[in-house]
């Protein structure tokens, strides 16, 4: 047997914080060593974050990186281990993105990325330059002081592997294993056995399924044992690395690290015998026969033996079932620990949430009380980082920490009720109660007495004073009066989140947190700066059916009974007055279901699908139901306002990343925002094919068919003339 032990890990860095990443990372290869592994792989990029964006263009990033570099490579840490340590480094003229294979205080060899990341959210071709050279390896010229330090001049550097005396170890850097042909395939026929993938890879709702079947299938047809490695945590930005870190051998996962954690380091390691990957691959005729005529890769001998032999105080690690969360601990655990790193990393002393008592703040407050949760789970565990952080944010003294989250969330969390005239009985004693539930400190206000004053300087000014639709007045006095009340708590929210703090002779401010979701932004129903305009919205980028579920979940498994009522209730923004004959409901006032947003939403991003291919695709997915005028109609709708609503997200609030098709201008979906609302070559060219098929029945006439009525301004100043029921209010507070 040739028994080998190894060590991934999830590492929660932080761009540009080179003592707070170079301190993880030696704590990982210690604890590797301790538990007695010969291999350490660490998370991609790992030594400068991977979200640095541009500072990737520094020159100084780039010396920092081979700074922290040395100072492990001068010191014991990777005497006895190999250890892969990610960073950017230059050569040439040519930036690339590379892992630096070190042992025994020599750098063995450096390897490049070969195939980066460029869509989605990731933008690597905007900083790197992939490497091209498959054929050979080169040499690198290390820097001068690099070069003193370690009495070692040059390196190999490009694509290969490492040949130690009793196996083949290689790097396949994260994009890399999802190629069409990726390396490990070519690297497994020339005798790899150890595959090392450093990741920097983003949570995504019911994502996790796909990169594990991405290991298994890397090693189940051509054995091996693949090695990855994950960024766990908040770097910086919009994204939350899920960690995740795990061990396959020959198709099973024998170690498997979490996915949602407030640990800043987390080592898993996984004793293999690789007799078992020789074994399988002897096995495979079809393996046999392509390896035989295998193109050569490049490698460098190293004589330094790796692999124990047989021996009965080692035991083998055995295949686990792997642990998968639901959408909802997805949509709880996520942004409760993004939501973590934020707090304790941004200097705020907490968070205030405007709390209206509705499904989508609710969700949010629930997320934080989960986080509360899970600060106090992790002090009971013994995780001292944690500790000191919390003892900083809730300002304890004399030796207290949180031990109950309730009390924990009364010092770092408040809510607050901004009712008006409007605001129905039921949502504010809602809110009250989930505020109680979670332990937050509540407020009760009401702003009628602000939108008076506004409104009187308004007539002051002009003579005139707006009414509301159902008392008269028209659909731009009705809009107008709805996007005062979402403004007037905005301008609140913040208030009170500078100065709540002092009230209470707390030093700091608190972070005020948005409440939008992602069908919202998608369809633009939202006032421009309303309380959608927030620090950071934990929820910006989940939809709300699956808010809905998560509420469900929530009820019972966080303990916020009141949820199931809540959840219960049809969304409402509550900015209209209400009457024995109306009551404003939002999927009435955009003229679309929220499940019908999520579909128009997924065929617009997912599948990259304009007007009339949106149409063609709905005609075969509603047309037991609908006729094929009323798909044309409902497709036409929603691109009248989403195109007229785009200008919204170039100042929406910074959203948790976790749907696919977010609409979230600045990283992800990046898209104009001033349209022809109109569309008229596409609608015209759907008009076409209605007019061709309209006359072949494939549905019944769909009851409650959506009339479009007055044409109204759209909020927040406009971009066009719409139609709509009754305006399009914020739904945000």
């Amino acid at each position: 047997m040739r028994l080998l032990k190894v060590a991934t890990c999830n590492l929660n860095q932080w761009a540009m914080d080179f003592d707070c990443n170079l301190r993880n990372i030696k704590d990982s290869i210690s604890r590797a060593k301790e538990a007695g592994a010969v291999i350490r792989l660490g998370p991609e990029l790992e030594i400068t974050g991977y979200g640095c964006e541009d500072h990737f263009l520094e020159l100084d990033t780039v010396t920092h990186s081979w700074e922290c570099l040395k100072e492990i490579l001068v010191g014991e840490w990777t005497d006895g281990i190999l250890c892969s340590i990610g960073m950017p480094l230059i050569r040439g003229s040519e930036r690339y993105n590379c892992q630096v294979l070190c042992m025994n205080r020599k750098i063995l060899m450096i390897r490049p990325k070969m195939w980066l990341a460029n869509d989605g959210n990731y933008r690597e071709l905007r900083w790197f330059t992939t490497w091209k050279q498959a054929d050979r390896l080169v040499d690198f010229q290390l820097p001068d002081d690099v070069a003193e330090a370690l009495s070692q001049t040059h390196v190999p550097f490009g694509y290969g592997y490492i040949q130690f005396v009793d196996t083949a170890v290689a790097a396949e850097v994260c994009e890399e294993l999802f190629t069409p042909a990726p390396p490990h395939a070519e690297l497994a026929l020339n005798g790899v056995e150890v595959f090392m993938n450093a990741s920097g890879s983003h949570h995504q709702l019911r994502k996790l399924d796909l990169r594990i079947r991405a290991f298994i299938g890397a090693t189940h047809t051509r054995g091996g044992v693949y090695m990855y490695s994950n960024h766990q945590g908040c770097d910086g930005g919009r994204l939350y690395y899920d960690g995740c870190c795990c061990v396959v051998i020959n198709g099973d996962v024998v170690a498997q690290g979490s996915q949602f954690s407030l640990k800043d380091v987390e080592v898993l390691v996984a004793q293999v015998d690789l007799d078992a990957v020789s074994s399988l691959r002897g096995s495979i005729s079809s393996f046999q026969e392509q390896a035989s005529c295998k193109s050569t890769v490049s490698s460098i001998a190293v004589p330094h033996k790796l692999c124990q032999s047989f021996n009965l105080q080692m035991s083998l690690s055995s295949p686990l079932k792997i642990k998968y969360h639901s959408p909802e601990e997805e949509i709880a655990y996520g942004p409760g620990c993004w939501l973590w790193d934020y707090l304790r990393r941004s200097g705020a002393s907490g968070f205030l949430l405007p709390l209206s008592g509705g499904a989508d703040s609710s969700s949010v407050a629930s997320i934080v009380g989960c986080m509360c949760q899970l600060v106090v789970r992790e002090i009971a565990d013994g995780d001292e980082q944690v500790k000191a952080d919390a003892i900083r944010i809730g300002h304890y003294t004399d030796g207290q920490c949180p031990t109950d989250s309730k009390e924990f969330a009364k010092r770092i969390f408040y809510t607050v009720f901004m009712g008006s005239e409007n605001s129905s009985v039921a949502t504010k004693l809602r809110a009250k109660i989930l505020a109680d539930e979670i332990g937050a400190w509540h407020l009760d206000v009401s702003i009628d007495s602000v939108i008076s004053a506004l409104l009187s300087l308004f007539q002051t000014l002009t003579g005139k004073r707006p009414r509301y639709k159902v008392d008269g007045g028209s659909s731009v006095e009705n809009l107008g009066l709805q996007n005062i009340q979402a403004r007037i708590r905005m301008v609140l929210a913040f208030m009170l989140a500078s100065f709540m703090p002092w009230v209470h002779n707390k030093p700091g401010f608190y972070l005020v947190l948005g409440s939008s979701n992602v069908d919202e932004g998608l369809r633009g129903y939202l006032t421009k700066y309303d309380c959608s305009s927030a620090d950071i919205n934990p929820i910006g980028s989940i939809s709300k059916q699956d808010l809905r579920s998560f509420l469900r979940w929530a009820a019972i498994h966080l303990g916020f009974s009141s949820l199931a009522e809540i959840e219960a209730a049809p969304p409402t923004a509550e900015l209209e007055p209400i009457r024995s004959n109306y009551n404003q409901l939002d999927e009435v006032d955009m003229g679309m279901t929220y499940e019908e947003l999520s579909v128009y939403g997924r065929l617009r991003k997912i599948f990259r699908c304009g007007p009339v291919s949106m149409f063609q695709n709905l005609c075969y997915k509603w047309g037991t139901k609908l006729t094929v005028s009323e798909i044309a109609d409902k497709v036409k709708h929603f691109f009248k306002y989403y195109s007229i609503n785009r200008h919204k997200m170039t100042v929406l609030t910074p959203s948790y990343h976790a749907e696919s098709y977010s609409p979230e201008d600045n990283r992800f979906d990046l898209r104009q925002f001033l349209y022809n609302s109109r569309w008229p070559y596409q609608f015209r060219k759907i008009d076409d094919l209605v007019s061709k098929f309209d006359g072949e029945k494939v549905a019944i006439v769909a009851a409650n068919k959506h009339q479009a009525a007055d044409v109204t301004l759209d909020q927040g100043g406009g971009m066009g003339v719409v139609a709509a029921g009754s305006g399009d209010p914020r739904a945000g507070f």
